[in-house]
């Protein structure tokens, strides 16, 4: 008699090829975008330590203070411009960040995305391990620090629109916002580790904070190298045909497709295979079998790289990249400035101000996969991102007005503004980005895939170069005068966004009145 096999080979067993190599496409990706967001964050622990009140602290045996009340503080930031010096420091990375950007699709599409991520990630490592060393060699040179961030910025840029490519080559349409939510959780993931390690070693040696997640994403890097798969074909898998990830639907074409399922004529419903950003026109006139093949002749018919104009003609992706350089603005300016006003506001110790730091991106995980959700239920994804950031505007105010008087309400509205701060920023990065390349312009276009990514979130990195600069330069005016610049960046976001909720809007009532005709009939 045959003994049954064992459960955890039936489990595995049940999982077709493709299916394992979906699933390892999409660990590695999320693996990789969450060492970037890992080693972006040290910078913002480190801050705390960099400038500290040394009144409070007990001098060295010999030292005397009576003169020296910056003693205990790392030259240069141990001047009283020292907000405006961490300013640069944020910017120099930031702009290069936003500028590289821009390039950084242009290459992505013409070099192997695996030997191009690996490439970024050691590169990226390596300057993060400069910073740390500087600690060590006892650097005191703004420009050098300055220098340091410019070429991280410039190496990070490898990262999002690869990984993006990567995943739009291998997965289907699916639910994209609830899949794609899920997925972009690795930044805040990246964000909430970077700010762990980085506060495990920020009071005793903040040269470190740099130096372990540098290292990190050196060897996340090394893994790329060796285990990544760019498209299906290359392992001989079920091809995806062609795909990208950023780029905006007709509005009208919008409420159409929430509302009914995709059909060919021979009658076969678009399911999970389909690739992620299918070809329009291609799934109008295939019958009899012929799928595959009008979908390759059409993605061999469009293999030109998109232009920089012809992207930005697509329509919903000028209003939804200047929607997110708002939105990315509010998020970065958390992401660098929180830790220090946590320490100085509520007066934490800087590993306790880092530590506490994270449940603003806990939120953004939450956030994310709700507006995902809702978005894929209502189909409406710029009102979900409008009202999201709606309600974001008055919590920041609350968290500043009543966020202190206690450790309780801090943990919650750090939660809340997380969630509602980030949830659209994650959702135009992702399941928004997806949707604008099914627009018939692209028809199918997978070299069309970096550009449209890398011009979304290079304005979207404008607004996060902005963010901490203005932080730097308002916040010694008081805190106050920060979280109403934050209140100001939410309120433009949905401004931009306003011609979108207006059709989708229209649209909806449109398609209502349709099904109320239908019935009467």
């Amino acid at each position: 008699m045959k003994s049954p096999l064992a459960p955890g080979i039936r489990f595995v067993t049940s999982f077709s090829r493709d299916g394992w190599y979906r699933g390892s496409i999409l660990l590695l990706t999320f693996l990789f975008y969450t060492a970037y967001h890992l080693s972006r964050k040290p910078i913002s622990i480190v801050k705390s330590q960099l400038h500290r009140n040394c009144s409070e602290l007990v001098p060295p045996a010999g030292l005397n203070v009576s003169d020296n009340d910056t003693w205990c503080d790392w030259v240069p930031f141990d001047q009283g411009n020292y907000k405006a010096l961490f300013g640069i420091l944020d910017n120099c990375f930031l702009v290069a960040y936003a500028i590289g950007m821009f390039f950084s699709g242009i290459f992505g599409e013409r070099l192997p995305l695996r030997y191009y991520l690996s490439f970024g990630m050691l590169m990226s490592g390596l300057f993060t391990c400069l910073f740390g060393l500087g600690y060590y060699w006892e650097v005191h040179s703004l420009l050098f620090y300055a220098f340091i961030q410019v070429m991280n910025g410039l190496m990070q840029t490898t990262g999002w629109p690869a990984v993006v490519a990567c995943v739009g080559n291998w997965f289907g349409k699916g639910k994209r916002g609830f899949i794609m939510g899920v997925w972009n959780s690795h930044t805040s993931v990246g964000n909430i580790l970077g700010s762990l390690i980085a506060g495990a070693y920020v009071s005793s040696a903040w040269g470190m904070s740099f130096i372990v997640p540098g290292l990190i994403i050196a060897a996340t890097g090394v893994i790329c190298f060796f285990f990544l798969v760019e498209k299906p074909e290359d392992v001989n898998c079920s091809p995806q045909h062609s795909v990208s990830a950023a780029a905006v639907p007709d509005p009208k074409r919008m409420c159409e497709c929430r509302r009914r399922p995709e059909f060919t004529q021979s009658g076969r419903q678009l399911g999970e295979t389909e690739p992620l950003l299918q070809n329009l026109r291609s799934t109008e006139g295939m019958s009899n079998g012929s799928l595959a093949t009008e979908s390759v002749e059409v993605a061999e018919e469009h293999a030109e790289a998109i232009s920089f104009v012809g992207a930005l003609c697509i329509p919903g992706v000028v209003e939804f990249s200047l929607c997110l350089l708002f939105a990315k603005l509010v998020s970065y300016t958390f992401l660098y400035w929180l830790p220090l006003y946590i320490s100085n506001v509520v007066h934490f110790h800087a590993k306790e101000a880092g530590d506490l730091s994270t449940l603003f991106d806990v939120g953004g995980i939450v956030g994310g996969i709700l507006a995902g959700l809702v978005s894929d239920y209502t189909g409406g994804r710029a009102t979900t991102c409008c009202v999201m950031l709606l309600l974001a505007a008055p919590m920041l105010f609350l968290y500043n007005d009543i966020g202190r008087r206690s450790l309780g309400t801090t943990i919650g509205m750090l939660l809340l503004c997380g969630g509602l701060v980030n949830g659209p920023y994650a959702l135009i990065t992702t399941a928004v980005s997806a949707d604008l390349g099914t627009h018939e312009s692209l028809r199918g276009n997978s070299r069309a895939l970096s550009t449209v990514t890398a011009i979304i979130d290079g304005t979207g990195s404008i607004g996060a170069a902005l963010g901490p600069l203005l932080a730097g330069l308002i916040s010694p005016t008081g805190w106050n005068n920060v979280f109403y610049m934050l209140i100001c960046a939410d309120a433009l976001a949905c401004l931009f966004l306003s011609r979108l909720v207006y059709k989708e809007a229209q649209n909806h009532l449109n398609n209502q009145r349709i099904l109320n005709d239908k019935n009467l009939t």
